[in-house]
């Protein structure tokens, strides 16, 4: 580890989950250098999850693609030799590259950034100037310090925490006052995610909302964009009772750091594999998650207090690589009742 390094920039962009997962890393990077300027690279939306972190100097936003459903702020997207550009200007001494992309380790090496410790994945390894081994089937948290043990730095801790402001939970309890809700139990029901074949079926998530409204007696809130508004729309259609509390439907309400507040505040969360799940992991909210192709051991919540459901079936974790022959069997043969299993333990 050298002492004279002064500017470094950590590349992680894309993904709320995925950027959530940096923080261990971050605050390790911070104890090792207490002095240096840590700047980093994040995608707009997603890269806001940790807009308060206090081991990052300067986040930058890397805007070139529209692809993600939750990562289009509306602005006017560059190219990508305008980064180039941009981070040579800044003439950083270390990059850290944990994005796994082709691109990702080319834009450090085409930036002059000196020193370029990263993943050796994807043939990526020629612009790298220390590579690591990539372990699919490690936690990427781990992933990630491994990143840095690699580059002689000792990892102190590796828990995930968050940074919430005193305004983002006051928009949070003006909405439970407006509803009469302060004293009530919360759970947060998020049945999206990224991509659509990690969801599990509408009418499991309306016999949850059921469930936790009538047996459990607790408030079910919505929240995503404003899109998501429909899926949550096309559940309650398959609610065959009447509840005792209407399910309250903030899609589109919220920033992406008021609904980490509105997080925060709940009891529980129940969703799908998605970037909420990490959120709750972030904030300390318990989680009863539903897994189905995805890699538990990598992707689950960084937390203790996580309840994960997934099925017995030898062809998961398929990661999505492949195509499913099977109808995502993974998802369909996870029962509510499982599910409801699982909330009791929180509830």
């Amino acid at each position: 580890m050298s002492n004279d390094v002064k500017k470094i920039l950590v590349m992680r962009y894309r993904f709320i989950g995925d950027t959530l997962l940096t923080v261990p890393f971050l605050r390790n990077l911070r104890y090792a250098y207490p002095d240096a300027r840590i700047d980093m690279l994040v995608a707009p939306v997603s890269g806001d999850i940790i807009k308060e972190c206090p081991y990052v100097d300067n986040f930058i936003y890397f805007d070139t693609t529209r692809k993600h459903r939750y990562e289009n702020d509306g602005g006017e997207k560059k190219t990508f030799w305008s980064y180039v550009k941009l981070l040579r200007e800044k003439k950083y001494d270390k990059a850290y590259v944990l994005k796994r992309s082709f691109s990702s380790a080319f834009l450090a090496f085409a930036a002059g950034i000196k020193e370029r410790v990263g993943f050796d994945t994807e043939s990526r390894g020629i612009f790298l100037t220390k590579r690591v081994p990539y372990e699919n089937h490690k936690h990427e948290v781990e992933c990630f310090l491994d990143v840095l043990r690699a580059d002689g730095i000792e990892i102190k801790d590796d828990y995930l925490e968050n940074w919430i402001k005193n305004q983002e939970y006051e928009k949070v309890n003006e909405i439970f006052r407006k509803n009469n809700i302060e004293n009530t139990k919360k759970v947060l029901v998020h049945a999206t995610s990224g991509n659509h074949k990690k969801e599990w079926t509408k009418e499991n998530f309306a016999k949850i909302i059921e469930y936790l409204s009538n047996e459990k007696h607790v408030q079910v809130i919505f929240s995503g964009t404003k899109n998501d508004s429909l899926t949550y729309e096309k559940i309650e259609e398959f609610i065959t009772c009447d509840l005792e509390r209407k399910p309250l439907n903030l899609c589109g309400e919220l920033t992406l750091r008021e609904s980490l507040a509105l997080t925060e505040k709940c009891d529980l969360i129940v969703g799908c594999d998605s970037g909420n799940l990490h959120m709750a992991a972030s904030v300390g909210t318990p989680v009863v998650g539903i897994y189905g192709p995805m890699d538990t051991d990598k992707w689950r919540p960084w937390c203790k207090n996580a309840q994960i459901i997934t099925a017995d079936l030898p062809c998961r974790p398929c990661s999505l690589k492949r195509k499913c022959k099977f109808n995502y069997e993974c998802l369909g043969k996870i029962s509510p009742d499982m599910v409801k299993e699982e909330i009791d333990t929180v509830l």
